[in-house]
C-alpha cells in the first residue's frame, strides 16, 4: 500500500482516486496547491479562490467571459440571442430547432452533433444531466453510453422506462472537449434554452443528475454530496406552481464509486413515491 505522505509514489490517477474516496466533490482553485510544503500560516503563499462560479440564471450574464473565437459570439451576446430564440419557441420541437440553429456557444464548433433530448415529452418525470459524452456526441441522444445503461437499470428498478415514463435532457447541448467540466460562459449561453425547455415540458418532478445540473438549476454553490436526497423546489416565471426537484448522483460518478449506488437508489425510490402521489 502506498503511503499518501510519500507523494513521489503517487501518480495523478491514484491521487484523484484518493480525493474522491475522501468525499472531495468541489474544486476550490484552478491552480494546484501543495500543502505539504507550506510550513506554517505566516509563510504560506496567498491562496486565491479562482474556481469557476455558476452564474445565476436570473442574471443571464457571464462574470468571466471566455476569449471570442472567429465564429463565436461574445458570451453576453450569445446569452442574449439564446434568450431571444428560446422565448420565441412555442413548443419543444421549435425549441429543438432553435437550439440547433444557435451559434452562441463555443462547444457547438467542437462537437459532432447537437444532443437535445430523449424519451417521452408527455412524461411526468424530467431528468436533467450535465452534458453529452463521447457516445452521446456520436448518436445525438443523451445518456446512451455506460452512464445511460446504468441509468436505465436504475429506472427499471423502480418500474420506470426511459422511452415512456421519462424525458431526459442536459444543461449543455454539446459535448465539452475531453468531457471536461463546462465553463461559466458555456452554461450561461445555454441556460435560456434550459429554462424554456422546463417551461414547455412542464414536468411534475425533475431529477437533477450530478453537481453541475444541481448547482445550475437550483442556483446554489452547495456540493452534490450535501444536496443529494433532499427535495428542493423551483418556481417558473409563467407557472403558478412549484416543481419539486430531487438532486442525486450522476450515473458516471456511480460507475466510479459503486458504493454510492444505494444512496442514489433511495433517491429514485423517493421520486417514485412522489410520482405515485400524482396518480
Amino acid at each position: 500500500m502506498v503511503s499518501y505522505t510519500d507523494r513521489s509514489k503517487l501518480n495523478a490517477t491514484q491521487a484523484l482516486k484518493w480525493l474522491i474516496e475522501m468525499g472531495a466533490d468541489e474544486i476550490t482553485s484552478n491552480t494546484p496547491i501543495d500543502r505539504f510544503v507550506i510550513k506554517n500560516q505566516n509563510n504560506s503563499p496567498e491562496i486565491k479562490d479562482t474556481a469557476t462560479r455558476i452564474v445565476p440564471p436570473a442574471k443571464g450574464l457571464v462574470s468571466r467571459p471566455a476569449p471570442v473565437g472567429k465564429n463565436q459570439m461574445a458570451p453576453a451576446e450569445g446569452a442574449h440571442d439564446a434568450a431571444t430564440g428560446a422565448s420565441a419557441a412555442t413548443d419543444i420541437e421549435k425549441l429543438r430547432a432553435a437550439v440547433e440553429k444557435f451559434d452562441g456557444c463555443a462547444l457547438k464548433f467542437t462537437a459532432t452533433t447537437t444532443v437535445f433530448s430523449d424519451g417521452n415529452p408527455a412524461a411526468d418525470l424530467m431528468l436533467i444531466g450535465e452534458a453529452p459524452g463521447v457516445d452521446e456526441d456520436k448518436c445525438g441522444r443523451p445518456f446512451v453510453g455506460p452512464s445511460g445503461i446504468l441509468l436505465d437499470k436504475i429506472l427499471h428498478s423502480i418500474d420506470l422506462d426511459r422511452s415512456n415514463d421519462c424525458y431526459i435532457t442536459n444543461v449543455l447541448f454539446w459535448r465539452p472537449p475531453g468531457n471536461r467540466n463546462p465553463t461559466n460562459s458555456e452554461i450561461a449561453a445555454c441556460l435560456p434554452f434550459v429554462w424554456r425547455h422546463i417551461e414547455l415540458k412542464n414536468p411534475k418532478i425533475i431529477i437533477l443528475l450530478g453537481g453541475i445540473a444541481t448547482k445550475t438549476i437550483l442556483n446554489t454553490q452547495e456540493g452534490i454530496m450535501r444536496l443529494r436526497g433532499k427535495w428542493a423546489n423551483i418556481q417558473l416565471a409563467n407557472a403558478n406552481r412549484e416543481i419539486p426537484c430531487m438532486p442525486t448522483f450522476h450515473p458516471s460518478f456511480l460507475l466510479r464509486q459503486p458504493n454510492q449506488k444505494r444512496q442514489a437508489w433511495h433517491d429514485f425510490r423517493a421520486v417514485k413515491t412522489k410520482l405515485l402521489e400524482y396518480c
